[in-house]
């Protein structure tokens, strides 16, 4: 088993807390990470359907038969479970009682919310980092084949071929999470609108464009997006505001949380593929932000990640807010540094002389340097911003 790099969070705040909760998509590991890491406690899969009818037509009973330290898997499925955890827990004032994991953030249910607060600590395990994987047999050393393989687990553990497993990981996703989530009536259009968010990964969002696109409403788009966001499959990076007395772009970009099911959306089977894809830039953009979020969420950072961009077109790809400090970081798929790669940087901090401003670009090449106050990341070393 690759460890994951928020092992040691888990444990130590399990002594602390009586509900651990591991979330994220579909296929990232939880259950491996839970067993492994909990090897003590019984575990029960709400997928079993005679898990889930016992869970589900006495609670109470189901709770009572695995009475001890258990780790409950895909626990949404029940979610009558939660309040009675809640009496067991108030009861027995232990620590490290149960473990819940899920594909979807329960925690938005405001019932499920409400019986866990102040009991509960939240883990987001996404698919591996680069991190992860650096000093494993299963390494790459190549951009280009790392974004059209992805860092979904299952991938490297079987070895399977990317355009085999996506699709299929695709199709388990609209059965069952999509339509748990969502009373989605087409799930063709939604496949559709899967595509055409892929084919927008690293920009403003525009409601209107995509529903346009689709013959669909602007609610139901957002209502749409909503489901990415909580399935862990799609992500928002908010914009940043501060007062330079120019105009704004006020509307979040569009980012995945994996490479891979991009490329597998947009058709992109090959790492040359993607290497003259026009998105390549997008594509890229994203791994960077999602490497930065893998980050923020294994380490527990209280971090605040951002964009910028004025209606010139000016942009700061991430910002990075942490205090009274803020990291302003380019993101370019380039392997060749361009001296106006750095136009914008210098920009912002003209703009922002005042702050505590770092100033970092994150490109496609494999030498990390210092240019002109400026620090240059290779892709293998960006998480190390956060």
């Amino acid at each position: 088993m690759i460890k994951r790099e928020i092992t040691k969070r888990i444990l130590s705040l399990s002594k602390k807390i009586p509900v651990i909760t591991i979330t994220g998509p579909r296929q990232s590991g939880k259950t491996t990470l839970a067993k492994s890491t909990f090897p003590d406690y019984r575990y029960i899969s709400l997928e079993n359907p005679d898990n889930l009818d016992f869970a589900l037509s006495d609670p109470k009973g189901f709770l009572n038969t695995y009475n001890g330290k258990i780790i409950i898997d895909e626990a949404q499925h029940a979610p009558g479970l939660f309040s009675y955890i809640q009496t067991i827990v108030d009861e027995k004032k232990e620590n490290g009682l149960f473990v819940l994991t899920g594909s979807q953030n329960f925690l938005l249910h405001a019932k499920i919310s409400q019986s866990l607060a102040g009991r509960v600590i939240i883990f987001n395990l996404m698919p591996f980092s680069y991190n992860e994987l650096k000093n494993t047999k299963y390494k790459i050393e190549k951009l280009s084949e790392l974004i059209v393989k992805g860092l979904y687990p299952r991938i490297y553990d079987s070895g399977l071929n990317p355009s085999d497993w996506y699709p299929s990981y695709i199709q388990t996703y609209l059965e069952r999470d999509v339509r748990q989530i969502l009373n989605v009536g087409d799930i063709n259009a939604f496949r559709n609108f899967l595509r055409v968010c892929a084919g927008r990964c690293g920009q403003v969002l525009n409601l209107s464009s995509i529903g346009s696109d689709l013959g669909i409403s602007y609610h139901t788009v957002r209502k749409w997006l909503s489901v990415l966001e909580q399935s862990y499959i799609a992500c928002m990076l908010p914009p940043y505001y501060v007062n330079f007395n120019k105009r704004i772009i006020k509307s979040p970009k569009l980012y995945f949380y994996d490479t891979g099911l991009v490329c597998s959306l947009l058709g992109i089977n090959s790492p040359e593929a993607f290497e003259l894809h026009y998105l390549r830039g997008g594509i890229f953009e994203s791994f960077v932000i999602s490497e930065l979020i893998k980050s923020k969420f294994n380490s527990g950072s209280s971090s605040e990640m951002y964009y910028w961009k004025d209606l010139n077109g000016n942009e700061i790809d991430c910002i990075i807010s942490s205090g009274t400090q803020t990291k302003a970081i380019e993101i370019k798929s380039a392997e060749t540094i361009k001296t106006d790669f750095f136009k914008t940087l210098k920009l912002w901090n003209k703009l922002d002389p005042e702050n505590n401003n770092s100033l970092n670009l994150v490109y496609g090449g494999y030498e990390n340097q210092n240019r002109e106050s400026i620090k240059v990341y290779t892709w293998k070393e960006c998480a190390k911003l956060l």
